[in-house]
């Protein structure tokens, strides 16, 4: 463990407003993932379809998504220039049914018939509260007061 913060009031769930994801596309085309993500983001509304307790759901997959961007190929990961790889940064806003990476996926398959010939690689990078400038920060910077519990 190396830091330790007393919460005052609330859950750390209830803290969690947004989440930054990286997702590898091996063998997809940056350019083409670019005009998938241009068809994405010109989209007001876009419904795809997953299993939940409830049983299959249906939800607005963009509302949900503040940010999305392909990296430029300087980007991409070591060893992947033999093959191409499209990198996807998105970021999205906790909402109930929680949008995940795949939900996203899913949205550029519905928009651009954008179909990854493998399975994607996925990283979450931050998860927390979300500013006004679009940062996401620690959810438990605001009980942060200098000093970790095993210093006072």
């Amino acid at each position: 463990m190396l830091d330790a913060v007393e919460a005052a009031g609330g859950s750390l769930p209830d803290r969690i407003e947004a989440s930054h994801w990286r997702i590898e596309l091996p063998e997809v085309d940056p350019a083409g993932l670019e005009r998938a993500v241009a068809a994405f983001t010109a989209a007001g509304e876009i419904q795809v379809e997953r299993m939940t307790k409830q049983g299959r759901r249906t939800f607005d997959a963009r509302a949900a998504v503040i940010s999305i961007d392909v990296l430029p190929p300087s980007e991409t990961p070591s060893g992947a220039m033999a093959v191409p790889c499209a990198i996807l940064e998105v970021v999205v806003r906790q909402v109930t049914p929680s949008v995940r990476p795949d939900d996203v996926l899913s949205g550029l398959r519905v928009v651009a018939d954008l179909e990854p010939p493998v399975s994607p690689r996925v990283i979450r990078l931050a998860q927390g509260t979300l500013t006004a400038q679009g940062e996401i920060v620690d959810p438990l910077d605001a009980d942060r007061d200098g000093a970790a519990i095993g210093e006072r």
